[in-house]
């Protein structure tokens, strides 16, 4: 398997990962929305090849703290691996790969609003109680599912406040 950056060419391949991985066009629609918002960027987009074929695809788009400007956090936002190649691991290199990479290029947290079982995995830890409050309020019952990642040691000791999305997540909807 490889993973790569994905391509303005790769367009085509991500969105069809989106597809059959979600099961529809929302989520297809939200990331060449995200690849297209000047808010998000920088953004880190990841694919994933089997065989030469496009099997997953990782976004991050860039994010920040109402209380502090000297500090590069991200989303991580959405993870997506076709139905007949999950269980394989795939999301877990994507998820490996991408924050390998934004710890290089200087990130110091990053956020997402996932499976609860998943991400804790990959060092993801409840943000809420951590002091970081999600772009739009998260039901207590899905308080566990707003999630945070150090990639810069003290970093989640140093920081704290509400983190501003990018304008293509900054829908209510999207934080459900």
């Amino acid at each position: 398997m490889e993973i790569r950056e994905a391509l303005d060419t790769d367009l085509d391949d991500v969105l069809l990962v989106e597809r059959l991985a979600f099961g529809g066009e929302a989520e297809a629609e939200l990331v060449k929305n995200l690849m297209r918002d000047r808010s998000a960027k920088p953004l880190l987009s990841l694919l994933a090849l089997q065989n030469e074929q496009p099997v997953g695809h990782i976004l991050f788009t860039k994010a920040h703290l109402t209380t502090d400007a000297n500090i590069a956090i991200a989303i991580l936002a959405p993870l997506a691996v076709v139905p007949d190649a999950q269980k394989q691991g795939i999301g877990g290199k994507l998820v490996q790969r991408g924050l390998e990479l934004l710890s290089q290029a200087g990130f110091d947290l990053i956020f997402v609003l996932g499976h609860p079982e998943y991400y804790p995995r990959y060092g993801f830890k409840p943000a809420g109680n951590l002091g970081f409050e999600a772009t739009y309020p998260i039901l207590e019952k899905n308080a566990d599912a707003w999630m945070v990642q150090e990639l810069r040691p003290g970093a989640i000791a140093s920081f704290s406040g509400k983190v501003i999305c990018c304008d293509g997540l900054n829908k209510p909807e999207y934080w459900r």
